[in-house]
């Protein structure tokens, strides 16, 4: 068999945008599926998007083994939908942090918390998607792996987050209520002012990025790297400005990749434009291109945003990605397939990318 690979971008439809992305590869006649993040748990007797994670693995994979599950950060719109795939498929691994693992190393910051036993009780309640999966896991005897810097899952190297800078996210999350930190308070009210938007036009090349932070949960995320068929994947989850810089040093300075010249890059949290900067966008994906080569395609960026979610992807961000050359595509209402020497899929389309906005948020 041939070396291959694909990566579906699911749809996650709600009123908020999520992530579930099923990977499928070859590498010397060794198959893989590898999943990251299943979106949003749903009702109890509803859907959800597990639902759908499971589905489009047997009929496009045909199978209902996964050999690896990576829980990229804590949210719900990424880690809910998992509950149903760890309960109704064969997963061989589950890639995901839990805090309470650490509670010998975090509870000298934790002072109303006398204990290690009493601390990890409060962070299962603080993080009750992470601890719901990981009743599932022992239950299901699915070994549970952490995915610290460094670490390889598959064919992908874990870039970020490194333990040291994980246990200090924990210590700021506004989850975690025995520390409030005014920096994570502050990335909550940026979230707040930033939903409320008034457009101004812009003329080719001004960028108009947050310089606001993104919340500790946000930075949390696993960013993993792959190369597979002489192509640089990159999948970010929602890592903010902080978590891409760590990943970006350790992709050139230890993983000797040279930068830039990523082919395809999940842009993070639903094109947030306080997650990402022009700076780390020059380094990861290139820099500016002049008007004159405006309409280049050099790589595809691809952004999980619900059609209904009407805040994301920013257009500020959709520039950004377009003045580098990007192809920008987005899953609002239908799953997006990239892919090299896979197997043909009948009825499937090109995705239309999207086109270059002449304003952007002010």
């Amino acid at each position: 068999m041939n070396d291959f690979f694909e990566i579906d971008f699911l749809d996650v439809e709600a009123a908020k945008s999520g992530d579930a992305i099923t990977i499928r590869y070859c590498k010397n006649g060794v198959q893989s599926i590898h999943v990251v993040d299943g979106g949003f748990k749903g009702p109890e007797d509803g859907e959800g998007t597990g639902n759908k994670v499971i589905q489009h693995i047997k009929k496009y994979y045909e199978t209902n083994k996964i050999n690896r599950v990576v829980v990229t950060h804590p949210d719900g719109d990424h880690a809910g939908g998992l509950r149903k795939v760890l309960e109704n498929c064969e997963v061989g691994e589950l890639w995901m942090l839990k805090p309470w693992d650490y509670t010998d190393e975090l509870i000298e910051r934790f002072a109303r918390l006398r204990s290690e036993e009493r601390l990890a009780d409060r962070l299962k309640e603080c993080y009750p998607n992470i601890a719901a999966l990981e009743e599932i896991a022992d239950r299901r005897g699915i070994p549970i792996k952490t995915p610290f810097q460094g670490e390889k899952i598959g064919e992908f190297t874990v870039l970020a987050p490194t333990k040291d800078r994980y246990l200090d996210l924990i210590e700021q999350s506004e989850k975690t209520p025995e520390v409030k930190s005014a920096q994570t308070s502050l990335a909550r009210l940026s979230a707040v002012l930033e939903s409320v938007k008034n457009f101004v036009r812009a003329a080719w090349g001004d960028e108009n990025l947050s310089n606001k932070p993104t919340s500790a949960e946000n930075n949390m995320s696993i960013v993993q790297y792959a190369e597979l068929n002489n192509q640089k994947i990159m999948l970010t989850g929602d890592a903010g400005r902080e978590a891409l810089e760590e990943a970006k040093n350790y992709l050139v300075d230890d993983l000797y990749v040279s930068l830039p010249g990523i082919d395809y890059f999940q842009v993070p949290h639903h094109g947030s434009r306080r997650n990402i900067s022009s700076e780390l966008l020059d380094e990861i994906c290139g820099s500016k291109l002049p008007l004159w080569k405006k309409g280049t395609k050099n790589f595809t960026a691809v952004i999980s945003s619900a059609k209904e979610d009407k805040d994301h992807p920013r257009k500020a961000v959709v520039r950004a990605l377009i003045h580098r050359g990007a192809s920008v595509l987005t899953t609002e209402g239908a799953t997006l397939r990239c892919s090299r020497s896979a197997p043909a899929r009948d009825g499937w389309v090109s995705a239309t990318p999207e086109i270059y906005p002449e304003d952007q948020e002010d």
